[in-house]
């Protein structure tokens, strides 16, 4: 069983930076893919960045060059570094993990780019 816990997210103005933080807990290894995706009102959920086994990354193109994801193996942490964020940004944003056929996803926070 694995539990995700995701904080960081809140109120930021255009072209300001937050930090989001994931937790895992239960059986995470370093080889199980882990990222984030995002949810915006009325749209699809996509694919905001992940780390592959390896340490190889993945960036959605509408966030590349702004977004950072890293990863600490041993705190079982998952970290998603936003800058420059612009007002499209807003969106709940969930982290995930998956292993296989298997996929885990924590309840989401909320990330508003307003001015």
């Amino acid at each position: 069983q694995v539990q995700l816990v995701e904080s960081g997210g809140g109120l930021v103005q255009p072209g300001g930076s937050l930090r989001l933080s994931c937790a895992a807990s239960g059986s995470i290894f370093s080889n199980d893919v882990m990222g984030w995706y995002r949810q915006a009102p009325g749209k699809q959920r996509e694919l905001v960045a992940r780390i592959l086994s390896g340490g190889s990354t993945n960036y959605a193109d509408s966030v590349k060059g702004r977004f950072t994801i890293s990863r600490d193996n041993g705190k079982k942490t998952v970290d998603l570094q936003m800058n420059s964020l612009k007002p499209e940004d807003t969106a709940v944003y969930y982290c995930y993990a998956s292993r296989g056929v298997m996929s885990y996803w924590g309840q989401g926070t909320q990330v508003t780019v307003s001015s």
